[in-house]
């Protein structure tokens, strides 16, 4: 049995269950640990995070039990020995041979295991992009509870399916705070967006941008002309889910360093899609143009100035 760890945002939720079912595609028996949303562990977090995968309509999964978690992450004597012994001498411990631990941007090692705790994000598409058709059928999005409100979205993912719409996904918030800044930002600059919103005019003239982002002033002072632009900012909460369904419906989509905006543009499904992300995704990962197309296939990479690598 494999368990695969449950943890995160929703962006990272969905990656985690990707890759859950990229190996049982694969023939191997695999459950979810959800432990890490339980309010003890919660209460501790800087940001508190529930478990949001229910949020879409009759998503499949298996949960795994207390015993089957605690068979894999509980240590024996032996273990707990060697541990301490590893620390004494100022090594990592790796006593818990049996927990597997994504270290790598990409680490195809995770599909030969057969009997692991699995814990990781597990971002790169490479993971299960050859499986992306099934699991835009699995991710279907519910009819909102609000009727307005599903008027709206409904309307307007009508009208994304039937022209040059772009969607243009902007994190700031916490990734403008100083801790967060070192690792995360400048890397979706003012001119990667304006360099990524030039590749889409030249190729469309009529296209028309929707930005997406939890800043709305700063999104009101930088893309008001509303014959070229549309702020999306009435989805929030929970609600949030249906930026990701409209993203969806666009021809394009620009992304942020954020796994919100990259499944916004894996569930996208139109035959004339294109989506450009960053390069990078984090400032403390190395990455190599070679390598990182292989990762990101079909994908455009876009530096922080602009250019397309």
């Amino acid at each position: 049995m494999i368990i695969i760890q449950i943890a995160g945002g929703l962006g990272n939720q969905m990656q985690q269950y990707s890759l859950y079912r990229k190996l049982v595609s694969l023939g191997k028996e695999v459950k979810l640990d959800l432990s890490w949303f339980a309010e003890d562990i919660q209460k501790n977090m800087l940001a508190k995070r529930e478990f949001e995968l229910p949020l879409f309509k009759g998503l499949p999964y298996e949960v795994c039990t207390d015993e089957e978690r605690d068979r894999f992450l509980k240590l024996t004597p032996f273990q707990r020995f060697a541990g301490k012994v590893q620390k004494k001498l100022g090594q990592s411990d790796t006593s818990n041979p049996n927990v597997f631990e994504e270290s790598k941007m990409y680490d195809d090692r995770v599909f030969e295991l057969e009997d692991k705790y699995v814990t990781g994000y597990f971002a790169c598409q490479k993971y299960y992009g050859d499986i992306m058709p099934e699991l835009r059928k699995l991710f279907v999005f519910p009819k909102s509870d609000d009727a307005e409100l599903e008027k709206k979205n409904s309307e307007l993912a009508s009208k994304m399916d039937s022209e040059n719409s772009v969607s243009v996904h902007i994190r700031r918030g916490d990734y403008l705070d100083p801790s967060n800044f070192e690792i995360l930002g400048n890397i979706a600059t003012d001119e990667y967006y304006k360099g990524a919103m030039e590749y889409f005019e030249k190729k469309y003239p009529d296209v028309h941008f929707y930005i997406f982002t939890s800043d709305h002033e700063y999104a009101r002072e930088h893309y008001s002309d509303e014959s070229k632009y549309t702020l999306v900012d009435w989805n929030t909460g929970k609600n949030s889910l249906y930026d990701l369904m409209l993203m969806s419906h666009c021809m394009g989509n620009i992304c942020a360093n954020s796994t919100f905006s990259f499944w916004g543009a894996r569930l996208n499904g139109r035959p004339d899609h294109e989506v450009i992300r960053t390069y990078k995704m984090r400032n403390n990962q190395p990455v190599n143009p070679q390598i990182m197309h292989d990762y990101w296939k079909d994908w455009i990479l876009m530096d922080n100035e602009g250019n397309i690598i």
